[in-house]
């Protein structure tokens, strides 16, 4: 029988750098075959797309690329996961080693709970847990506003428990890491990096390494090869969630899909997203744009209104050149966000 195959999570916040890390892995697999599962938010699969561009994407025994867009991990595991590992499991001669891209939203234990079960047990252990860290976004207060006070408070109130639910997600990542990838270093100067490693640190158990990262750019061996068995000691991380039988996600966060038939340029592009980011409470942009006169497919990314992009790959004949973006945030108003675009 062939060896259990060793999967990594990788979980993380919106925006954090899930996707770009996975793509570089894929990039520099060093030969290893991986299949990657992507847990889409919304319907148009953007991170799959993504993946799937890697130039080593191209060689099927290199690379499974697996969507799954029903729904976070964490919540469908017995609807969507089980029956997609088990797909898996019956080629695990063919594959050295999985990553699962988390959403943005999911909780890692209850996916991580999943490989307990006999049927994925026998042929598929996790390898350890990865969570993506946004260093710039953190220390901007997207997740705090004030590190230090927030600290303070929380070594002042040993009973706080009404922490928002964003909050409590990302402690959940925190807690079941073995390790916490911090993103984005380049974009915040020494001081504040170190303030906010000092601030991880002061939440995540001694062993837990913090390692920093800019543009996704590790070695496999980091991210691979933790030999952790984490299905196996749960116990020891904790979650705000664990008398629960079902977790419940924020109801009013939502994702709006849009597709537009026409060209953008890119500064006004730019302009009218960052307008629409002040009018609604818009968490994460991601997708294509189509700009005039280009023969190159422009990536678009955002986290709140920090919006980046660059060119991956000509557009193919063979597919029309739309513009498509995914929105997600709370209450989104779809009507609203179609007419500032299309």
């Amino acid at each position: 029988m062939a060896a259990k195959i060793p999967v990594t999570v990788i979980t993380g916040f919106l925006g954090a750098g899930k996707t770009t890390t996975i793509r570089h892995l894929l990039k520099n697999n060093q030969g290893r075959r991986i299949a990657v599962v992507v847990n889409e938010f919304g319907e148009v699969g953007i991170d799959g797309e993504l993946l799937r561009d890697c130039q080593v994407c191209d060689d099927a025994e290199s690379a499974n690329i697996v969507e799954l867009t029903n729904g976070c991990l964490c919540c469908t595991v017995q609807e969507e996961f089980f029956p997609m590992m088990q797909e898996l499991l019956q080629r695990r001669d063919k594959i050295d080693c999985m990553l699962i891209e988390t959403s943005g939203l999911a909780l890692p234990k209850p996916l991580v709970q999943a490989f307990r079960w006999p049927e994925i047990k026998n042929g598929a252990t996790v390898d350890g847990v990865v969570t993506v860290v946004d260093c710039e976004a953190v220390a901007t207060g997207t997740l705090a506003s004030d590190l230090d006070a927030l600290n303070a408070q929380r070594q002042a109130d040993t009973l706080l428990e009404h922490e928002t639910p964003i909050e409590e997600l990302f402690e959940d990542q925190l807690a079941c890491a073995d390790m916490v990838l911090l993103t984005k270093v380049d974009l915040v100067d020494a001081e504040t990096r170190s303030k906010v490693e000092a601030w991880l640190r002061s939440q995540l158990p001694v062993n837990v390494k913090i390692v920093p990262c800019k543009s996704g750019e590790i070695s496999p061996e980091v991210l691979l090869g933790f030999n952790a068995a984490v299905e196996d000691n749960l116990d020891s991380r904790p979650s705000h969630h664990e008398t629960e039988e079902e977790h419940d996600h924020d109801d009013e966060i939502n994702s709006v899909n849009v597709v537009c038939d026409r060209p953008f340029n890119p500064k006004a592009l730019m302009s009218k997203l960052r307008q629409l980011v002040g009018q609604q409470e818009i968490y994460r942009i991601k997708g294509f744009v189509d700009v005039p006169n280009k023969p190159m497919r422009m990536v678009l990314q955002g986290v709140g209104d920090r919006l980046e992009s660059f060119y991956d790959r000509p557009w193919q004949a063979s597919e029309a050149r739309q513009t498509r973006l995914v929105f997600i945030g709370r209450a989104l108003d779809r009507e609203t966000i179609e007419q500032a675009l299309c």
